[in-house]
């Protein structure tokens, strides 16, 4: 599903759900040579009981709701600004919800507020992403 400017409304809403792993977590470590031991099942830290993952997957599920749901089409990330209030860990199952808050067409830009649940509806993640709609739908 691909939706054109045209097609998408103020309040619209997509949502993709993920639990990661500790493959993932080692393949992003690898994928971006960020080998910090507060990913380590062997490290916590003094603050942490388990590992936390990096916070890039979660960045990965937000990705890939815009890309498979909203607009689930062709597009460019123009700009991302998110808190990560508090950390998610393996095994966590983490909730991303976009909801659209402003369309300019002229400009063809979504602005989209993100928030990210863990598996006990904690706000985990908070934010907002603009987004160039590349549809060959959209004016």
């Amino acid at each position: 599903m691909s939706l054109s400017i045209n097609q998408m409304f103020i309040g619209q809403i997509a949502r993709s759900k993920r639990v990661f792993t500790e493959v993932d977590v080692k393949l992003c470590s690898e994928l971006t040579l960020d080998y910090s031991p507060i990913y380590q099942e062997n490290y916590f830290g003094d603050k942490y009981q388990k590992p936390i993952i990096p916070g890039l997957l979660t960045e990965g599920l937000i990705h890939q709701t815009i890309s498979k749901k909203l607009p689930g089409g062709p597009c460019i990330l123009l700009q991302k600004e998110l808190v990560f209030y508090y950390p998610l860990h393996i095994g966590d199952e983490v909730m991303a919800e976009l909801e659209v808050i402003d369309i300019n067409e002229s400009r063809n830009w979504v602005t989209l507020k993100v928030t990210c649940y863990n598996q006990l509806g904690t706000e985990v993640v908070k934010g907002q992403v603009v987004i160039l709609i590349l549809s060959e739908q959209s004016s």
